[in-house]
């Protein structure tokens, strides 16, 4: 077992953070986990953590750098996945992805600095690489700014980076593909479906599903974090989490019909629609480079993937946190 090490995840409140921090304390680690700051006292998904009791839970705001470099002290290693990440939203509020992803990484990356932490893990997205130019896309393909949500998260990227090839900040951009499972925000497209047939909907109004994605299972995008962390061989590198595997939003979507047992329809709804030259058609994740440098490998399936996520969904406890049928940008 690796000796315990204090941990930080910024945006432990969300999704993925939730997860991370709950794979980090089964393996050992003390965890520091950072919630926006709200005047609710709400610790977003952490509420829901077994192991919330082992977690030492801050709230605050990585948009303030005073704040970051005071909650940066004595850790050895950062998670940075705190960010505003829906495309939809960024048309409406560029700034604010601005502020977040940009000024918010450049504000843990100084902190950082300052503090003399051992490792940083800065979180990335697949939708910095657009609509594929070829496949599966490797960690080379352009880049392409396809909304102002990726094209904050490439800025964010470079600004991390820079503090590798400046500083040397012992730094590694961990670029997921489109992870899924228990907890994910109802903006996207698999909460969007299971929810909407769990309370029993016969139609679900939908944007469009022609374009492809690498869908990964929310435990394996944590590990492959964790894998990226204890490697020493991956500092400086920008890596793919992904399961090389690509599949249709509608192939998906007729997947978890399928498993529902539900024969609901599938409509177009206009505002659910990208503009068009914001879509991303196409993505296609290579994960030969993850493989070769920590010998990490997924081990969840896209169908076994889709039914722990039904299972947990389909929980009462768990679809009153949502709202169902209601449009979230």
């Amino acid at each position: 077992m690796i000796p315990p090490k204090k941990i930080l995840i910024t945006g432990a409140d969300g999704f993925i953070g939730s997860h991370l921090t709950e794979l980090l304390v089964r393996n050992g680690y003390h965890v520091k986990a950072l919630c926006q700051y709200n005047s609710f006292n709400s610790w977003g998904w952490l509420e829901n953590l077994e192991s919330l009791e082992q977690v030492e839970v801050l709230t605050g705001d990585i948009r303030d750098p005073h704040y970051c470099k005071l909650i940066t002290k004595s850790v050895d290693v950062i998670f940075h996945l705190a960010a505003l990440i829906a495309i939809p939203y960024s048309y409406q509020a560029p700034d604010s992805y601005v502020d977040t992803n940009i000024k918010g990484t450049l504000n843990i990356c100084q902190a950082a600095l300052e503090n003399g932490i051992k490792r940083v893990i800065h979180t990335s997205t697949s939708e910095v690489y657009g609509t594929a130019q070829y496949v599966p896309i490797n960690e080379n393909h352009p880049l392409q700014p396809q909304s102002p949500y990726s094209a904050s998260k490439i800025a964010a990227d470079a600004m991390a980076m820079s503090f590798f090839n400046s500083f040397n900040l012992p730094l590694t951009i961990a670029r997921p593909f489109n992870t899924y499972g228990p907890r994910q925000s109802a903006r996207a497209v698999i909460p969007t479906i299971i929810t909407q047939i769990a309370a029993g909907h016969k139609s679900i109004q939908l944007g469009d599903v022609t374009p492809t994605r690498d869908f990964n299972y929310v435990e394996d995008t944590c590990r492959g974090f964790l894998a990226l962390a204890e490697c020493d061989s991956t500092i400086g590198e920008t890596v793919n989490i992904a399961s090389n595997y690509e599949i249709s939003v509608g192939d998906t979507l007729n997947l978890i019909r399928e498993l529902m047992g539900s024969d609901v329809e599938f409509l177009t709804d206009e505002q659910r629609l990208r503009p068009d030259r914001s879509e991303v058609f196409r993505l296609w994740g290579c994960n030969k480079k993850l493989q070769s440098l920590t010998g990490f490998k997924p081990q969840t399936g896209i169908r076994d993937g889709l039914q722990k996520t039904i299972d947990w969904f389909t929980q009462p406890e768990n679809l009153r946190h949502y709202k169902a049928g209601l449009y979230n940008v």
